[in-house]
């Protein structure tokens, strides 16, 4: 029984011993490689900063016109960047063409921004990359008065001729409901008709439930609540685009929609019969500057809030790389490849974004200080051997003026210069692997002591020549 008491108290000694020893060695190893140690950090903190910034916490998106769809839609990102701890600040714009400008205006705080594909100058423009199409956007032309049975834009001479003296809203001049309806009006021959107007959604469908206007173009979801009072008021009719696969040979951004019979309203047969429509895509742009990680925090919201199954898309065919209408965000095809990243599923975004920072760091800082953490060992081995090696030279130093000049009055002078060196070797801390170095470094000061204290004559130079020979 005592003798497993003493194995434990050994156990502990052992233990205890070992780990003063280990914190002896790392305070030393502090306190020898902290030039190193700082230059490790500050490479350290100089990747960590510049090299990858972290996320920002408040971002700044334009969305369109206020009833419009993108403003619903914004508010849903906003929701959805709101869990993850980020502000999404919403900015009404008139349309397409002024988010695009403020996209590109490099001191524009806007990031990201709604826009139809197809907008006439966005091609043009630099410093905005797309995360793809993320939602198809019917072109709706509601109309007032007796239905045109084959109310397609034919010709002058065709059913559209009805129009020609009515009074047709075409979306606000800048907006993506007059680059569609322009287009189509272009490429139907009819642009030069005298009656256009400019209303957004909101004024559009308040305008043509008043009687004060004929027609309206309206670009927007089937779920927006512009398009749906105007599908709700049976008073209203809705054209079908019969030539709709001529359309999209003619203008490619655009995607034909089929809408079966009575799908809008069962109970009143609408649409009578079935019916095809013209469709653009909402585009997700951002400024090609955009954090990495607000990027993949965009593109899952899409894949979450846009990738359900709705009226006109299949589940998970959104976000995708539909019309692309400028160059595609590097960060977008990692995506589309490799879906979100790994860590996104099982950590929180703002830990899951610090690992994968710290990643980025540790890599480039390994190859940077893996070298030098290498030359460590070796860096304390040559700083521990350069004081004893200074010693000895301190004490050959005295040794040589011994041997040349003894002076017996000056003994304890020699002493105490001895003594000091003794006291400067005590107080060198050096490994096991210098050990010995160290020890006979002492032994030597022993020796010269010793020499100093057995005579009158301690290193017997009279028993020498001049020519270090022996009388």
């Amino acid at each position: 029984m005592g003798s497993f008491k003493q194995d434990i108290k050994d156990t502990y000694l052992g233990l205890s011993e070992s780990l003063q020893e280990k914190w002896g060695d790392f305070t030393q190893f502090l306190q020898e490689t902290w030039p190193l140690l700082i230059l490790l950090l500050v490479i350290l903190m100089g990747v960590w900063w510049y090299a990858d910034p972290p996320p920002p916490r408040h971002v700044l998106m334009a969305t369109g016109s206020p009833g419009g769809s993108y403003e619903d839609l914004g508010k849903k990102y906003a929701d959805f960047f709101a869990k993850k701890g980020i502000t999404l600040e919403l900015v009404p714009t008139l349309g397409a063409q002024e988010n695009i400008d403020r996209l590109a205006d490099r001191d524009d705080p806007i990031q990201a921004g709604f826009v139809q594909a197809g907008v006439a100058h966005a091609k043009d423009v630099k410093g905005i990359e797309s995360l793809g199409a993320i939602a198809y956007d019917p072109i709706w032309f509601f109309y007032r008065g007796s239905e045109i049975k084959n109310g397609d834009l034919e010709a002058h001479t065709g059913h559209f001729k009805y129009f020609s003296s009515k009074t047709i809203s075409i979306g606000v001049k800048g907006g993506g409901t007059y680059a569609q309806a322009s287009k189509i009006l272009q490429v139907s021959g009819f642009e030069h008709l005298p009656k256009f107007v400019y209303l957004s959604g909101e004024d559009a469908v308040k305008a043509l439930k008043a009687g004060k206007i004929d027609g309206a173009f309206i670009v927007d979801s089937f779920e927006a609540p512009n398009v749906q009072e105007l599908l709700n008021d049976p008073s209203l009719h809705l054209v079908t685009f019969t030539r709709a696969e001529a359309y999209v040979k003619v203008i490619p951004h655009l995607h034909i929609l089929n809408v079966p019979q009575g799908s809008f309203d069962l109970s009143r047969n609408f649409p009578p019969s079935d019916m095809k429509l013209l469709a653009t895509t909402t585009n997700l742009l951002i400024d090609d500057r955009m954090h990495p990680a607000i990027q993949f925090l965009f593109l899952e919201a899409a894949r979450e809030i846009n990738g359900k199954e709705s009226f006109f898309s299949e589940r998970g065919e959104f976000p995708s790389f539909k019309d692309s209408m400028l160059p595609e965000s590097p960060v977008a095809v990692h995506y589309e490849k490799n879906n979100y990243p790994l860590l996104m599923a099982y950590f929180p975004f703002w830990i899951a974004e610090l690992i994968n920072r710290l990643i980025f760091v540790l890599l480039p800082f390994c190859v940077l200080g893996y070298p030098l953490l290498q030359a460590l060992p070796g860096y304390r081995a040559k700083r521990m051997q350069n004081k004893i090696n200074r010693l000895y030279g301190s004490l050959k130093a005295l040794e040589q003026e011994l041997l040349n000049g003894f002076n017996d009055e000056q003994r304890d002078e020699y002493l105490k210069r001895l003594n000091l060196l003794e006291y400067q070797a005590l107080r060198i801390k050096v490994s096991k692997r210098l050990s010995s170095d160290y020890y006979t470094l002492r032994t030597s000061i022993d020796y010269v002591r010793n020499c100093l204290n057995r005579g009158e004559h301690p290193y017997g130079y009279e028993d020498f020549d001049s020519n270090s020979q022996p009388i």
